[in-house]
């Protein structure tokens, strides 16, 4: 799979030098969220861990530096206004996305402070720079995981018991609450 997109994105690179397009080009690859492959025990996408949120994504063109990289916190929706910022043009009130062309001219370290996630009624997920909570309601059974992420990128350990981490937890709970209720979130209970 990795070799067949490769040989694909290469014939779009070519038929942009090809045709005097690619310093007037921007090219954005951003892929869908991962399966878990037997992480965590599990082997779909219906989860809330870093394996199966997280997902590539490269932006090249005029004006962007090569080689940087970026480990901001973002959400996809954030491309949109990127795209309007880079070309000139201005972004409809209505988006939500915020632009990355700060990130990426190191303007700013970052747009977001946290990023939120659900699934379906089952699971909700906020995450900062460095921890991650993920809540589970299952048959009205309820369960928190906490995650050190920088320490702990596989997430292996549930920190979420152990009292080192209350204020953590008890911060990254009062974000997802306040998460829910602006989005009227039928799991605030």
């Amino acid at each position: 799979m990795i070799t067949h997109l490769d040989e694909h994105i290469g014939r779009v690179l070519k038929s942009l030098e090809d045709t005097r397009q690619a310093d007037n080009t921007i090219i954005i690859f951003a892929g869908d969220n991962g399966l878990a492959v037997g992480q965590h025990g599990l082997l779909g996408k219906q989860n809330l861990h870093e394996h199966s949120l997280r997902v590539p994504l490269i932006i090249s063109g005029p004006g962007i530096p090569q080689g940087k990289k970026c480990s901001a916190l973002c959400y996809l929706l954030d491309i949109f206004p990127t795209i309007c910022e880079l070309c000139g043009i201005p972004v409809p009130e209505t988006v939500e996305g915020k632009s990355l062309v700060p990130l990426m001219r190191g303007k700013k370290e970052e747009i977001r402070d946290s990023v939120f996630s659900a699934y379906r009624e089952f699971q909700r997920m906020v995450r900062d720079e460095r921890y991650k909570l993920i809540k589970y309601t299952v048959n009205d059974m309820k369960r928190m995981q906490l995650f050190d992420v920088k320490n702990d990128p596989w997430e292996l350990n549930d920190l979420s018991n152990d009292p080192v981490y209350s204020k953590h937890l008890a911060r990254l709970l009062k974000k997802l609450a306040q998460w829910q209720k602006e989005i009227d979130d039928p799991l605030v209970r």
